[in-house]
């Protein structure tokens, strides 16, 4: 089922009736309503998209009776008066996406027509579930439409109502206005006006209706229909109703110029991040009004000819710069959030602890599993934590080979098209490139090693040699049965490969040291995919093989360097892991280390620590490499910290967002998948079962064979398209553009918001995102190349 776009119609201004519990009314609220709309010789509209218990008391059925001609429609009809997720049990139960769809399409058909005001009403309270067990507040969130909230005027209503407006402000609903009935006793409306006025939100209280006759017969019945009527037409020409149903038209449009002007504006005052503003327009820019599970919902979008909405379904193609984890506007993560800024906001951490950080510490060195790893240092974000990494990491060489850095350069090894942060200081840890060469500060401090690459070419995975490193490498491309294959280190290791790469690798240092005078401080690795320098696919043996040669031979950076005794400890140089990008189940697995069966000195992650919702970054370390900050003197210390170190917030979301990844790589949600990849149901018979991608594996067959696809990956969430480019592809290459633009017209239901590095494009799902959604992304993307 494609995604559904929020509700926001031009000519339609569409609310949803949600109530702070359950009997308070939301029926006859939408009927007063109803009424003053027709009343004005306009025309109103009534959803109810599910309903449970007898016709003649279904809601819709009211609205026909006394909605003075309002259009009525029910979409689910279950006979038992009980909840939905139990009424349902007895009938077929529609998926949540198709009950979603249709809402949005019957709203799109009222838009076109001359519907002038639609509600759609919910059924019992906020958090009452729908007929699959979710609470209305989280199955209706893909459409946000605006809402009418319906307080609760009985004993204990006050507390419901707040409660309730709560709920649907933690999950980015606007509330538009509350009504709810006068009680001379409880007086419950005179409290919630002043509450809800504090908050610009307005209150209308009405008169409450007649009471329901205590025995029903057909006399009665005709009276109560007669005082229903008169009340309907008492109230909806109450000045109040009429005011409020004119704010509700000009907020609807309100909203709508704000959208319009938002990319104007944004040229105006924004100064963007890696972007060029020379010729750029305000049609480059992407206005988001709101995001949820993989999609942002953006205006102005290409949208279909037969779409009356003015928000499209837009897929977050890069995930967000490679943060998002499970899912935009997801509950629990918000819950988490609220939580911890109620508990602590933020309070300082030096010399201090609070539970959310010693919390997230335990969890992460656990789901990380390296026997090495005893210390987490807190910084909020993957470059200022690969800052800390690169200090760690020269201090204890320094310290261990008695070296001065104030009087000499102690620089780092590295691979080609690494890239750590754009922090003067990392920046120094990456080769010259368009990110730093024009930044004055640039001094580039370091050797780094050209390396073969890993890709599928016309449907067979390859590693790669290029072209300047053959002759000194001595090998050529090599071809690989599965990808699984490429990763079977403990088999690959006794190839002849193994012994060049090593060679090459050792030769390489040797001359640095000796015939250049080079001195090294650290070994930084991004471990399988450098993601900045243009989704790199490293051959992971060449990775191994180097940190090999570093820890084997502390020779070669000391003299009378030997290596150390004890396991744990450091060997050659310190090893820095960069998993800003690769760790966390980014690449299907809690670490992308575990893919070179190695443990880092010092590792970075980042990014997918928080799930996506909160800046948070984590450097940790051995023991060993802690101790070498210990002294007596505070200038020995790790001189380093922000305001916000460990975040308390941060720290509360990382822990549950952690922990749902934990969950989810334990209880099979991604056996799918896996079973797609799995080496033994294709051609395969050896290598790691757990390689895998939620990208199929005929979809990386299908583009790797099309004409304008120079290769192809796709590993744990990312996929990575290469385009040919007669110029040689790199970062300034231009050659991706065509097919990002493709994509961001899209198809009918959808369209993808995508970034480039060159001539690659590349795109990255959550790790929550569902097997359909995928393979909707993956038609989109055959129409676009094949």
């Amino acid at each position: 089922m494609p995604p559904v776009g929020a509700g926001l119609w031009r000519s339609l201004p569409a609310h949803q009736v949600y109530g702070a519990n359950t009997n308070v009314g939301k029926t006859i609220v939408s009927t007063v309503l109803c009424n003053a709309i027709q009343n004005q010789r306009k025309k109103a509209a009534f959803l109810k998209p599910v309903s449970t218990g007898a016709l003649d008391d279904a809601d819709d059925r009211h609205l026909s009776r006394f909605g003075a001609g309002t259009l009525t429609k029910c979409l689910y009809q279950f006979d038992e008066p009980v909840s939905p997720h139990l009424a349902a049990r007895q009938k077929m139960i529609p998926r949540d996406d198709d009950l979603l769809a249709s809402i949005h399409q019957t709203l799109s058909d009222w838009a076109r027509s001359d519907i002038d005001l639609a509600l759609v009403e919910t059924a019992g309270g906020v958090h009452s579930p729908g007929p699959n067990g979710n609470s209305q507040a989280d199955l209706y969130r893909p459409l946000r439409l605006p809402i009418v909230l319906v307080a609760d005027s009985r004993l204990g209503g006050i507390s419901s109502s707040i409660s309730a407006y709560e709920s649907l402000v933690l999950r980015g609903y606007d509330i538009q206005s509350v009504l709810l009935f006068r009680d001379d006793y409880y007086q419950n409306h005179e409290y919630l006006a002043d509450y809800f006025n504090k908050k610009s939100i307005p209150l209308v209280s009405l008169s409450a209706p007649p009471p329901r006759p205590p025995v029903e017969n057909a006399d009665t019945q005709a009276r109560d229909e007669e005082a229903m009527s008169s009340y309907y037409r008492q109230v909806s020409a109450e000045s109040d109703i009429l005011r409020l149903l004119e704010e509700l038209n000009t907020k609807n449009q309100k909203r709508i110029t704000r959208l319009e002007e938002m990319a104007d504006r944004a040229q105006d005052l924004i100064w963007y991040p890696f972007t060029q503003h020379q010729g750029m327009k305000p049609k480059d820019i992407t206005v988001i009004d709101s995001a949820h599970d993989d999609y942002f919902q953006t205006f102005g979008s290409s949208q279909s000819k037969e779409s009356s909405a003015e928000l499209r379904p837009t897929f977050d193609g890069s995930a967000s710069w490679w943060t998002q984890g499970l899912g935009h506007g997801n509950p629990d993560l918000a819950l988490s959030a609220a939580y911890a800024a109620g508990r602590y906001g933020h309070v300082m951490f030096a010399g201090a602890v609070h539970e959310p950080a010693l919390s997230l510490a335990d969890r992460l060195l656990k789901t990380i599993g390296n026997p090495r790893f005893t210390k987490v240092f807190y910084t909020d974000n993957g470059s200022t934590g690969m800052e800390v990494a690169v200090k760690m990491g020269l201090r204890a060489a320094c310290d261990r080979y008695g070296w001065d850095a104030s009087q000499e350069q102690i620089s780092i090894l590295g691979l080609k098209g690494s890239y750590h942060g754009d922090t003067i200081g990392v920046m120094d840890c990456s080769e010259p490139s368009t990110f730093n060469q024009k930044v004055e500060w640039y001094r580039g401090r370091g050797h780094w090693f050209d390396f073969p690459l890993v890709k599928m070419v016309n449907g067979t995975w390859k590693v790669e040699v290029p072209a300047e490193l053959k002759a000194d490498l001595g090998s050529e491309d090599a071809e690989f049965e599965s990808l699984g294959s490429v990763f079977d280190l403990e088999k690959r290791l006794g190839s002849e490969a193994t012994q060049r790469y090593k060679t090459y690798i050792h030769r390489t240092i040797k001359d640095l040291v000796e015939r250049h005078g080079m001195k090294f401080g650290a070994l930084i690795l991004e471990p399988v995919i450098l993601g900045a320098g243009g989704m790199l696919f490293c051959d992971p043996l060449f990775q191994r093989c180097l940190t090999d040669v570093v820890r084997d031979h502390p020779e070669l950076f000391s003299p009378n360097a030997s290596s150390p005794k004890s396991a744990p400890s450091w060997s050659g140089l310190p090893v820095i892991f960069d998993e800003v990008f690769t760790g966390l189940y980014r690449l299907g697995r809690p670490s992308s280390a575990s893919f070179l069966d190695v443990h880092p000195d010092i590792a970075v992650n980042a990014k997918l620590l928080t799930g996506g919702l909160i800046p948070l970054c984590t450097t940790v370390a051995s023991q060993e490499i802690f101790d070498t900050f210990s002294s007596p003197e505070k200038s020995d210390a790790l001189l380093h910290g922000h305001s916000y170190t460990a975040h308390a917030v941060g720290c509360t979301v990382a822990v549950d967002s952690l922990r749902t990844m934990d969950d989810m790589d334990k209880n099979g949600s991604w056996d799918g998948f896996k079973a797609d990849w799995d080496s033994k149901s294709v051609t395969s018979t050896s290598g790691p079962s757990d390689v895998w991608s939620v990208w199929s594996q005929s979809l990386l067959q299908d583009l790797s064979r099309a004409e304008t696809v120079e290769s192809v990956f796709g590993i744990g969430t990312v996929l990575s398209i290469s385009l040919r480019d007669a110029e040689g592809g790199g970062y300034t290459s231009t050659a991706a553009k065509g097919l990002q633009q493709k994509l961001a017209v899209g198809g009918d239901q959808f369209n993808v918001h995508s970034r480039v590095l060159g001539n690659v494009l590349y795109l990255m799902s959550s790790v929550t995102s569902k097997p359909e959604s995928l393979k909707e992304m993956e038609k989109l993307l055959r129409s676009s190349l094949i």
